[in-house]
């Protein structure tokens, strides 16, 4: 049966959109292959000293890291380059940035705002933007309620024992840690130890050997105790979202904390132009301080801009201040 003058005009229309449709089935398909693919796999690395704009970060193991700041979220920039211990940046993972802390290493992230929480692996230096605690994905970000605002109030912490198992595992363990501490623990070690036989001095004897023991062993070939030996706990599940309860929370900008009076009063006057300064006391580390801050402030924009105020000022060391 032949087809119609008016079905031969839309036989063209019709194949263009068959063939468009192929090539989107196929495109999808092989965006989809992408991101089934796993991530480059990268090492473990903690880094030397840097210096980002004039500010000096030193990374460390910090198994007893926790802060509270703003917190921001990266993507499309970003997307599918090395991060700073060599894996690939995935958007759609969960995964972040942080100045310091080990790489890979595991946080817990809150956000204060709506009491979301979430696990991340750190896998990447940053964030560099001033006071930005963590730097999150973007899939983290829309997990934790925050894509759309750009920021929130975040507390970040370690989870300690999930850090080091990773640590361990990467640096060639063999999943075995002495429980309660830090100790990686491949194998025992044997000593290595060469002997020789000496000259007996003039006068000596030779000493008879010491009757064998049963089941005594020599303290190279002793075996841990297996109540302090516990597997490495397995990598910590990402992509679950609990929700915490959270108190709410306040902006400041401190200028600083000083262990005279005097000189809190004096930053207090150079900075009071700005906006509400007071002078608030603290017990650190043993020691008086004088904290010196602008705030309550109604949100992370007014706290940006004070901050950049403050330190126009002449303080170089101010800071957002959560709590």
């Amino acid at each position: 049966m032949g087809i119609s003058i008016r079905n031969r005009a839309l036989a063209p229309a019709i194949i263009a959109m068959l063939l468009s449709a192929c090539s989107e089935t196929q495109f999808l398909a092989h965006t989809a292959k992408k991101l089934q693919e796993p991530a480059s796999q990268g090492i473990y690395k903690i880094g030397d000293p840097y210096s980002i704009q004039g500010i000096m970060y030193y990374p460390a193991e910090d198994y007893d890291y926790t802060e509270t700041g703003i917190g921001s979220w990266y993507g499309a920039d970003f997307h599918g380059k090395k991060t700073a211990n060599g894996e690939t940046y995935d958007m759609n993972r969960l995964t972040a940035a942080h100045r310091t802390l080990p790489m890979p290493s595991y946080v817990r992230v809150t956000n204060l705002e709506n009491g979301r929480s979430l696990v991340l692996k750190v896998n990447d230096r940053g964030p560099f933007a001033r006071n930005r605690i963590i730097d999150v994905s973007r899939r983290g970000a829309q997990l934790l309620g925050y894509e759309l605002t750009g920021t929130a109030r975040l507390r970040v912490e370690i989870l300690a024992d999930e850090s080091r198992a990773v640590a361990a595992r990467l640096r060639g363990g063999n999943g075995s840690v002495l429980a309660g501490t830090p100790i990686t623990v491949d194998r025992m070690p044997k000593a290595a130890v060469s002997s020789e036989p000496l000259p007996l001095p003039a006068g000596g004897r030779q000493a008879k050997a010491p009757p064998a023991q049963e089941g005594r062993k020599t303290v190279t070939e002793r075996a841990l105790p297996e109540d302090r030996v516990a597997e490495l706990p397995p990598e910590p599940k990402l992509g679950e979202v609990s929700v915490q309860p959270v108190a709410k929370t306040s902006l400041f900008v401190q200028a600083g904390a000083f262990s005279r009076h005097d000189n809190a009063t004096r930053v207090r006057a150079i900075i009071s132009k700005i906006g509400n300064a007071v002078i608030s006391p603290v017990l650190s580390n043993g020691r008086d301080l004088f904290r010196v801050r602008i705030g309550p402030l109604e949100d992370t924009v007014k706290a940006d801009q004070v901050l950049d105020w403050v330190i126009q000022s002449g303080f170089e060391g101010a800071r957002i201040v959560v709590e």
